[in-house]
């Protein structure tokens, strides 16, 4: 077990008042000549903190939306126009989230390429996803919806996110594992609030008003914010090589990680997505399904910050396996037997945490490559795992349509209360994500 003993438990409040100067060690590049002392400092200060805040309230806005789809699923699947034509709705929020996370494998040599690209593209992201929501809010048939509310709204969101993750990785360096976490946890911040928000105009207005209020939501809340959104380094300052630091890609640990990840998120997006329509079929009120979804969200904003502290002092692997053995058991039992609201609360709650900090192990991917293979590019390394994340996110909305079809959807009593085949394959993928912790132990990974 790997222990980081320079982390404290008082890392955020650390990073203001502090003057120590960053060493360099992740970053070499830091060094050369005359921008040694005009860099802001990393790891603590006024910039460092700003650009956290402004990472997390992007990244809310950013993935809330999609994170609180749920809301729309039950909604949708209730309403005319889709309401008659119920096939693919739940593709519409799983295509959005997997081109989100695929869309790094596209911008990462990009903007090695280009590496102004990073910073100015960002500026038209926000744009592009207001205009996918007013789009989407015309629409008259489902595929349209999954064009407009899942495609172009995952284009423009992932032209402001990958940015952001790319320069988290020059902004910090001994706390990279909490910096990680904070900024993840904007999801689950924003999954807190915005469900109520949505089902109250979506049940006040409708669903064309309300795609058409978050659109304009967005655009006024993130623009002001994309300034601070910034690399620390000046492109000047960064050594540019064409090589793409693609080494890792020959590692089994590296594949056996990987592995993991995908498997566990083909299961994973599906209980934010279900909870509203699950809670639906017991009898519960829409308002009471976007109370799960953000409860579940909720619990993720202290995960990620957790597990990724627990990622700076502990292996990877280890952090794995906390959140596999809390997510598995929190499906197969309390999903699994819950008829009524009290256990899906526990249910979401405890979901919500072991699953939701499961993100964070990706900064933890990192930096066990990095340990054995310094030249891995960390942009390159964001857009494989966040692809995998993404393949999974994008098969899971069929495959959880073709489980819930048949007698099974219609059944109230049994296990699962009808939803047995998507809860016990939501379970089957959290225990087999965590397959990493047992080839650490037979040596498969270093």
């Amino acid at each position: 077990m790997e222990v980081q003993n320079d982390i404290v438990l008082g890392d955020l409040s650390s990073f203001l008042g502090s003057n120590v100067q960053d060493n360099g060690t992740e970053h070499p590049q830091d060094e050369p000549n005359h921008h040694e002392f005009s860099l802001p400092p990393a790891d603590q200060g006024k910039d460092a903190i700003l650009f956290l805040v402004a990472g997390f309230v992007v990244e809310a806005l950013v993935w809330g939306f999609p994170f609180s789809f749920g809301v729309f699923q039950e909604y949708y699947t209730t309403h005319e126009p889709f309401s008659s034509q119920p096939s693919g709705i739940a593709i519409i929020g799983t295509t959005a989230t997997g081109i989100m996370y695929m869309a790094g494998l596209l911008l990462y040599p990009a903007y090695k390429n280009w590496p102004n690209l990073a910073n100015t593209s960002k500026w038209i992201g926000i744009p592009i996803m207001s205009a996918g929501l007013v789009a989407a809010s015309f629409a008259n048939n489902v595929n349209q919806l999954i064009a407009n509310q899942g495609v172009i709204y995952a284009i423009g969101g992932s032209i402001v996110y990958f940015p952001a993750l790319l320069f988290v990785d020059e902004w910090f360096i001994q706390r990279k594992g909490l910096a990680f976490g904070v900024l993840w946890a904007g999801t689950g911040a924003a999954g807190l609030i915005i469900p109520f928000f949505l089902n109250t105009l979506l049940s006040t207005y409708g669903f064309r008003t309300t795609l058409r209020i978050w659109s304009l939501t967005i655009l006024i809340l993130s623009m002001p914010l994309l300034y601070f959104l910034r690399p620390r380094l000046p492109t000047s300052a960064i050594s540019h090589s064409p090589r793409y630091g693609l080494g890792f890609l020959k590692s089994p640990s590296f594949w056996l990680l990987q592995a993991g990840v995908v498997v566990e998120s083909l299961g994973y997006f599906l209980p934010s997505i279900y909870l509203p329509t699950f809670a639906a079929h017991l009898g519960l009120s829409p308002a009471t399904g976007s109370l799960l979804v953000a409860l579940l969200n909720g619990a993720a904003v202290f995960a990620t910050i957790i597990m990724g502290m627990l990622i700076d002092r502990f292996h990877v692997t280890t952090v794995i396996l906390l959140s596999t053995i809390g997510a598995t058991a929190s499906v197969f039992i309390l999903w699994g037997l819950s008829t009524a609201l009290p256990l899906l609360v526990v249910f979401s709650i405890m979901y919500g945490f072991f699953a939701g900090g499961f993100v964070s192990t990706n900064a933890g991917i990192i930096k066990l490559v990095k340990r054995y293979d310094y030249s891995a590019d960390v942009g390159m390394m964001l857009g494989v795992t966040s692809a995998g994340r993404g393949v999974g996110s994008v098969l899971s909305g069929p495959l959880s349509e073709a489980l819930l079809r048949g007698e099974a959807w219609k059944r109230k009593t049994g296990y699962g209360s009808g939803y047995g085949e998507l809860i016990v394959f939501t379970g089957i993928t959290a225990a087999v994500g965590g397959m990493s912790f047992f080839g650490k132990r037979l040596g498969w990974i270093q």
